[in-house]
């Protein structure tokens, strides 16, 4: 630029106009002026005095914006600063014009059209909505010129300001945040909107107030934002108008994946892996559980603690790595490293304790029979209705996962341990089956695995194929194996028997106590090879096992 156009335009920080209007008449003109002179957007960021804190310069068709930091700005605020600049062709705001004036809660935005002679033309702005209905986030007005302008436009902004904070103070508290879902899944709608499902399910038990759901459907995720930047924009400026402060996604993020999504925002992101060992952190209430939530949790983390690149270590050795030591990158990376080595050893102590308990089981050939199966499918519910147990009971997922086991007798003297697990999920995070090797382990043990199955789950087929793969992954495949057809009650009559008998089970309704002597008779038959018996006597003994056994053991 030459420098009598430099001048003119530090020249406009001199200028001012009213409070009230967008711009004054003689600003649009030198705006609009120097755009078609340079061929270049020109605008101004005015506050709220009508003072310009910024005069911008950008190429022909946008404008960047500066950093103008976070003053001012929240939920229930605008940033006080209105953009006004030209468009040289008069076209309409641009999605970066919107974009802009969302993510930086901008007063408005305003698009000057240049006319000929570089004269003001078309005036285009758009300010924020409060949440509503049809779940727009702006509107977008215009006037044939500047004279045309409502005169009290920047009062309707002082009276939208009013109304985001009236919603915000009427927002009410919940749980651990307000969450927008977000799944990417191929082309398969059903199988995507079953995930996105489920994931709901998770988030309502990690106690988390999800407010909206979005789902894509695409060949394949992007790698570096999973949804594409476009995509994630859409889904950053819906948080902001409905207040959400979570992201989580129905993927699991690598490392880089997530740092790119941060970058594009200051929500919070989780992924799936990481609300599942938020959920286990809460539920965990015995030592064993914390010790290997904690664990899993750890293993997790250790590979997305990023600093800024290899660059700045004094670890590498040669040119440019000598110096003062380890960065405080590396220092948190090895502490996490022996903090891992620790608890792995205390899983290590608890697999031996729990082996010595199986021997001593053993020893008094006491047939040991696990249940297993999706979770929330009704183990702990069995569980209570064959031994009068008192394991809790909620329609959550993960609801039980310390395992807790009873002592189940039979007539002539025949007694099994039962042991209620933790249930299993699709893709279950390779960390949270790694960290639980000693409770799982315990699974391998068992003489009989009663298979529960929620017959009342629209996708019960996927969720019994995805059960048979866990306990393959497990190397548990060759157990033998009952299965149990549960919550038979909420199926039309008959509809339960004849599902049960299509896949090879026995239909039951634990909460009712309906076909637990059936179940009984095939337990029986499978460890003993005895005959079905008429009433079965079952109740709780639990004071052959010991105090830490009856509460949490993994049997």
């Amino acid at each position: 630029m030459k420098q009598s156009q430099l001048h003119r335009l530090r020249a406009t920080y001199r200028r001012r106009v009213a409070a009230w209007e967008l711009t004054s008449p003689e600003l649009a003109r030198h705006l609009t002026e120097l755009s078609a002179e340079l061929n270049r957007q020109v605008g101004v960021l005015l506050s709220r005095k009508g003072e310009v804190e910024a005069v911008l310069v950008g190429d022909a068709g946008r404008l960047e914006l500066p950093d103008i930091g976070r003053a001012r700005a929240g939920e229930a605020r605008l940033r006080g600063l209105r953009l006004v600049h030209t468009h040289l062709k008069s076209e309409p705001l641009t999605r970066d014009d919107l974009t802009d004036l969302a993510l930086l809660r901008l007063d408005l935005v305003a698009a000057l059209g240049v006319a000929p002679g570089g004269l003001p033309g078309v005036v285009r702005w758009a300010h924020l909505l409060p949440e509503n209905a049809a779940g727009e986030l702006w509107r977008v007005e215009e006037a044939p010129s500047l004279r045309e302008v409502p005169r009290d436009l920047m009062a309707q902004v002082t009276a939208l300001e009013s109304e985001l904070a009236a919603a915000a103070r009427a927002r009410p508290v919940k749980g651990a945040g307000r969450a927008i879902l977000v799944s990417v899944s191929g082309t398969d709608r059903g199988a995507a909107l079953a995930s996105l499902a489920e994931l709901r399910e998770l988030a309502r038990t990690a106690g988390v107030e999800v407010i909206d759901e979005v789902l894509q459907l695409r060949p394949k995720p992007d790698p570096r934002y999973l949804v594409g930047k476009g995509k994630l924009q859409d889904i950053v400026l819906r948080s902001m108008q409905r207040f959400a402060d979570v992201l989580i996604f129905d993927r699991d993020l690598t490392p880089a994946q997530a740092s790119a999504i941060a970058d594009e925002t200051e929500l919070k992101i989780l992924d799936r892996t990481q609300l599942i060992l938020d959920i286990f952190a809460q539920r965990a209430t015995s030592r064993d559980g914390k010790l290997q939530v904690e664990l899993a949790q750890l293993r997790y983390r250790l590979p997305r603690l990023q600093g800024r690149g290899d660059s700045l270590s004094r670890l590498a050795g040669g040119i440019g790595g000598r110096g003062p030591g380890e960065t405080k990158l590396e220092v948190d990376r090895r502490r996490v490293r022996d903090h891992i080595a620790r608890l792995e050893r205390e899983v290590d102590s608890l697999t031996r304790v729990r082996a010595l308990r199986r021997s001593r089981r053993n020893r008094k050939q006491m047939p040991a029979v696990a249940l297993v199966g999706y979770t929330n499918a009704g183990k702990s519910t069995l569980l209570n209705a064959l031994t009068y147990a008192s394991s809790l009971v909620e329609d959550k997922l993960f609801a039980t996962l310390d395992p807790l086991s009873r002592r189940l007798k039979f007539p002539e003297e025949r007694e099994l341990i039962v042991t209620d697990t933790v249930g299993f999920l699709e893709n279950l995070p390779k960390d949270l089956v790694a960290a639980f090797r000693a409770t799982l382990e315990e699974l391998a043990e068992a003489d009989l695995l009663v298979l529960v199955l929620d017959g009342a789950d629209p996708g019960h087929e996927a969720k019994l194929a995805a059960v048979e793969s866990v306990l393959a992954e497990l190397g548990l495949a060759e157990i033998p194996r009952l299965l149990a057809v549960n919550k038979c009650d909420l199926l039309p009559a008959g509809a339960g028997e004849a599902l049960a008998r299509s896949l090879g089970g026995l239909a039951i309704a634990a909460d009712r106590r309906e076909g637990l002597d059936a179940l009984l008779d095939a337990i029986q038959r499978r460890l003993w090879h005895a005959p079905p018996v008429d009433v079965p006597r079952v109740h709780a003994l639990p004071e052959p096992l010991d105090d830490a056994e009856a509460r949490h053991a993994a049997l």
